[in-house]
């Protein structure tokens, strides 16, 4: 059978295909593992281009665009409440509010809190950009946002690396890269959207009906590091639960805070990588300085900064383009050179483990299970089997 957009599985759900699509039939639905992917409703009016495949990053073992060098910075906004809003040092908006300022439309992302998701969205002003501040540790809804572009006018483009890595194609096909400016960061991975779901389901329960939600706050300050890593035989983890990751949620009746270090459920679930995209575990080609994008950002997790308690950026350009905007910013950042295995000290090195009781979370999500009931029920037995697992190899060594 020939390969087709309708035969791919698992894929990334970034939504490019449906921009490039020339007869519109390709949409971005919800599946039943909870991840946006792209569905064909229309196929007999399938004229057979072949566009959404050569634009597409999963379609393909390399990335778009191989860079010859790059160039890493710790950074952060001069501006003290910029640095306080954002989750780390606040270099993505000051790149976002410097591209404005010059002309460009960005598209950001924004949490939607009537239709509970994230999305992306197209800001022509700065304050029209202020939603996209702060961390989203959820899948984004891109459909609407990138039919909206205008492939002839000038954008910032900001996503995840695999989205950006579609994009990059999409605008190479159609020869318009010097219109845009790609943003990528350093992503741990996709968490089902079914967690979501479920979490602000028992939450609305609480405090009514959410109305803004943050994956990041600094009130009590930027923590110096985090390390995530897990067992790839046992599905065990081992995590170091800092209190820089929080989630504050406002509902009519209250604002709810739960942190990470106090064991919340999303943040277990999610960096215990148990309920990621498929594609997450095995096919993500963007670790480290594997990139598409023109600037990568994220936070400066390490020892070099760990004394710092006000958020500090890594921003490394991989292209000449990328390198000249950041040198835009000095008037209202501050930029350190930095040696990139310094900068990306505190980042993941491969690709997020897969905990063997994944496939049974996934499925228990679907479920009228609890988070609660699910971690002791699904997670919590195989991790005292990896235990058991792991005692007995060391006995017998």
């Amino acid at each position: 059978m020939k390969k087709n957009i309708s035969t791919l599985h698992d894929c990334y759900g970034c939504g490019v295909c449906i921009k490039a699509c020339p007869v519109k039939i390709i949409h971005l639905r919800e599946n039943q593992n909870g991840f946006y992917a792209p569905v064909i409703d229309e196929q007999d009016k399938c004229i057979e281009c072949g566009l959404c495949l050569k634009i597409c990053a999963f379609n393909h073992n390399k990335i778009a665009a191989e860079t010859t060098g790059n160039i890493s910075f710790a950074a952060w906004s001069n501006d003290e409440n910029t640095r306080n809003w954002c989750s780390s040092g606040g270099i993505g908006f000051e790149i976002g509010r410097k591209l404005i300022e010059q002309g460009y439309e960005a598209v950001g992302v924004r949490f939607d809190s009537e239709k509970n998701r994230a999305e992306h969205y197209i800001a022509s002003t700065v304050e029209d950009f202020m939603p996209s501040v702060g961390s989203k540790y959820i899948p984004s809804y891109t459909a609407e946002a990138l039919l909206a572009i205008d492939r002839h006018k000038k954008y910032l483009v900001t996503g995840t690396p695999c989205q950006i890595d579609s994009f990059r194609r999409y605008i190479q096909h159609f020869k318009v890269e010097d219109n845009f400016i790609l943003l990528d960061f350093f992503c741990h991975g996709v968490p089902s959207l079914l967690l979501w779901n479920k979490y602000t389901s028992e939450l609305t329960q609480k405090i009514g009906k959410i109305t803004f939600a943050s994956w990041r706050n600094k009130s009590t300050g930027w923590q110096d590091s985090w390390s995530m890593n897990a067992d790839a035989t046992t599905g065990g983890e081992s995590i170091d639960w800092h209190d820089s990751y929080n989630l504050k949620i406002r509902g009519k009746k209250h604002l709810y805070t739960s942190r990470k270090s106090q064991g919340d459920l999303f943040y277990r679930f999610f960096l215990g990588n148990f309920c990621l995209n498929q594609c997450c575990y095995t096919t993500c080609k963007y670790k480290m300085l594997s990139s598409s994008a023109d600037i990568r950002i994220g936070d400066f997790w390490g020892k070099r900064y760990e004394t710092n308690n006000q958020g500090v950026s890594i921003a490394i350009a991989f292209t000449q383009r990328g390198k000249a905007l950041l040198e835009t910013l000095n008037s209202s950042c501050t930029l350190i050179p930095e040696p990139t295995d310094i900068a990306t000290e505190g980042q993941m090195h491969k690709n997020a483990y897969r905990p063997l009781s994944r496939d049974k979370v996934i499925k228990a999500l679907r479920t009228s299970l609890s988070l609660k009931q699910i971690y002791w029920t699904v997670i919590f037995p195989y991790r005292i089997i990896g235990k058991i697992y792991k005692t007995l190899n060391k006995i017998k060594s």
